[in-house]
């Protein structure tokens, strides 16, 4: 089966094709995509793609009701529509691909594959926040989790590389890139993650902030007179990394100028780091141990001085990672030390292999 992947994130589009063995026959990224009406992109890139049997959809939040992928339909549509509030930057974004590629591909099977799903398996405890029950069952509260699609990919994948069945593995999956969140997984399940009822909780990331204390966000409106909708633009693009170093938040300019010796970009870096080697530990609370590290995301597969400082930070669970292999990594790699306790791997992001897997799955059935 020819399967297009259809990713629609916030301003750009990536488009994908990949093959009956799902090697990637022809991919493009669109920068600057308008998002609803605008066919053009995907038009031309279906014209020299060839086959296409199938696509399947990158939506980041399926709500309370998806807790796998779906058949696209009027009535999913609908639903989806109904819960944008939850994703506002990419919910409609991912509609409006649904929507081109059901104009440009009539009667070919759609199926929208949920960055939340791979966390619809969180225990109770792990995904109920401790406020009014009322308030949780009113509006339907609870830690949803995100980058789902990725997690999921890294377990399986960084499994293989260490040769074990991944549903017997205590893992933490890091998937770091400007958005980062780590999931637990054990037994081939996430367990726990990073991530909330938003994307902004968890690690320190290029923009967001991370996990804040609610009472100095209650402060800033009511002390600060920090307007509703200026708080929601510094939480969302003005933070993090960025607002932290002076930088455009991108990891590798705040380190090239933490080489210079600037102490902004020094303290900043500190403050990934340890919030990362923290979150990290924190996870295997929830797994039991630790028996696998998983790096992956645009941070996670090209830093190697990142992976260095977590395992240097976490030794006390197991980890070391080889300095030599490390610093060589290319693609999915051990960079474990000889002797390693709890192995380390670097896997290549592949949310098109695991939308793949779903869609073939779920057709199956």
């Amino acid at each position: 089966m020819r399967l297009l992947v259809v990713n629609a994130g916030s301003s750009s589009l990536k488009l994908a094709v990949l093959d009956d063995d799902g090697a990637v026959a022809a991919a493009t990224t669109v920068e600057a995509w308008r998002g609803e009406g605008d066919l053009t992109p995907l038009e031309e890139f279906l014209a020299g793609c060839g086959r296409v049997d199938a696509v399947g959809h990158r939506v980041v939040h399926g709500g309370p009701r998806h807790t796998g992928p779906v058949l696209v339909d009027p009535l999913v549509v609908a639903h989806l529509w109904s819960i944008s509030h939850l994703a506002p930057l990419h919910n409609p974004r991912a509609l409006a691909g649904i929507a081109a590629a059901g104009e440009l591909l009539p009667g070919v099977p759609a199926v929208a594959c949920f960055d939340t799903t791979f966390h619809t398996t969180l225990p109770p405890a792990a995904a109920t926040y401790a406020v009014p029950r009322e308030w949780n069952e009113r509006w339907g509260l609870r830690r949803y989790g995100f980058h789902g699609l990725s997690h999921a990919w890294a377990a399986r994948r960084g499994a293989e590389l260490v040769g074990r069945p991944v549903d017997r593995l205590r893992i933490v999956t890091c998937h770091l890139g400007a958005g980062a969140s780590l999931a637990a997984v054990r037994d081939g399940v996430s367990v726990d993650t990073t991530m909330g009822f938003t994307p902004l909780a968890g690690l320190v990331m290029n923009t967001r902030p991370g996990t804040l204390d609610p009472g100095l966000l209650l402060w800033l409106l009511e002390h600060g007179h920090v307007p509703v909708a200026e708080l929601g633009d510094v939480l969302e693009h003005h933070s993090g990394l960025k607002g932290l170093s002076g930088t455009s938040g991108d990891l590798r300019e705040v380190l090239a100028r933490r080489a210079e010796g600037d102490a902004d970009c020094a303290l900043a870096v500190d403050i990934y780091l340890h919030r990362l080697a923290r979150e990290v530990a924190a996870m295997t609370a929830a797994t039991g141990g630790l028996d696998l590290l998983v790096m992956t995301g645009g941070v996670g597969e090209h830093h190697p001085a990142v992976r260095a400082a977590v395992a240097a930070a976490l030794g006390h669970l197991g980890l070391a990672v080889d300095a030599e292999r490390n610093d060589s990594a290319t693609g999915d790699a051990d960079v474990s030390a000889d002797g390693a306790v709890a192995r380390t791997v670097v896997v290549t992001s592949r949310e098109d292999l695991e939308i793949r897997r779903q869609v073939l799955e779920l057709l199956a059935r």
